[in-house]
């Protein structure tokens, strides 16, 4: 399994374990949807690569996207036997990088059943004051711009393909309902990330196109290594705050990804238990 500049995927997948006879398009069985093809983006790391591991452990095609080649070979390289990963190389914040995400999957499988728009960016600590517009703007490309264009590839290749539909995943955040202090651009972001949840669902509806989205907190990846050693908390103060497995969020968007069509999960919220959320503030 190699990570390719933008143009391949592959073929392949596990059979998962049930009562129904197994599907590769992504429809419906009595006990929901059968795996079919899905694209994870930012799959180099994190959650963007506990959830691909989950989704290719239950059957699904899996294409990785992300920026960085040798980042997306080691996740491809977790998959298990007779699973199927492929890596291409993708820059979410460049419309003709996305568009050949999408062809490549488009080319190799036929259809896309499964978005999860995960890919990801914050800036420097900072009061509104003081972040840099390029530093705003880079938020703004990765968290918004980029999901509105893995959103838009993926709209237009269900609502084409036959059979239509199929389920976007939006990675939004706790930051999409509280912020934390210092964190303008990305809480602005993920914000914005709900409405366009929202957008997509109502969009959807006359093309068989669901979108949900996961609402996170403090997943145990490097991007939140510093809560475990300490993190401002909207009182000045400094705490550690807890931290849970990113494969707990994986199971939660299996679960999101394999309802059948016509359920949806609107907006989940993961998060460790014990995490200041109620509250925050």
């Amino acid at each position: 399994m190699t990570a390719e500049q933008g143009t391949d995927g592959t073929g392949g997948t596990g059979v998962p374990d049930g009562t129904d006879a197994p599907r590769t398009d992504g429809t419906a069985t009595g006990s929901g949807t059968a795996p079919g093809v899905a694209v994870v983006t930012g799959a180099g790391s994190g959650i963007g690569r506990a959830v691909a591991v989950a989704l290719a452990a239950a059957g699904w095609r899996v294409t990785l996207a992300g920026r960085r080649a040798a980042a997306l070979e080691e996740t491809a390289a977790l998959a298990r036997s007779g699973s199927s990963m492929t890596a291409v190389c993708t820059d979410v914040t460049d419309p003709e990088s996305v568009t050949a995400l999408f062809r490549a999957v488009r080319d190799r499988h036929g259809r896309v059943d499964l978005l999860f728009n995960n890919a990801g960016a914050s800036a420097p600590a900072a009061t509104p004051d003081d972040v840099a517009v390029e530093d705003w703007n880079h938020v703004v490309a990765v968290n918004l711009t980029g999901s509105f264009l893995c959103a838009r590839a993926a709209f237009r290749l269900m609502r084409e393909q036959d059979p239509r539909g199929g389920r976007i995943i939006n990675n939004g955040s706790i930051s999409a309902h509280v912020p934390r202090p210092h964190s303008v651009a990305y809480t602005a972001t993920k914000h914005a990330v709900t409405g366009l949840t929202k957008s997509l669902s109502l969009d959807g509806r006359p093309y068989g196109i669901a979108c949900g989205q996961i609402d996170i907190g403090n997943a145990a990846t490097d991007m939140t290594a510093r809560m475990r050693t300490g993190i401002r908390q909207a009182d000045g103060s400094t705490a550690v705050e807890p931290v849970m497995d990113a494969a707990d969020v994986a199971r939660t968007v299996l679960h999101m990804a394999t309802l059948p069509p016509e359920a949806n999960v609107q907006f989940a919220t993961v998060m460790a238990t014990t995490m200041p959320y109620v509250g925050r503030g």
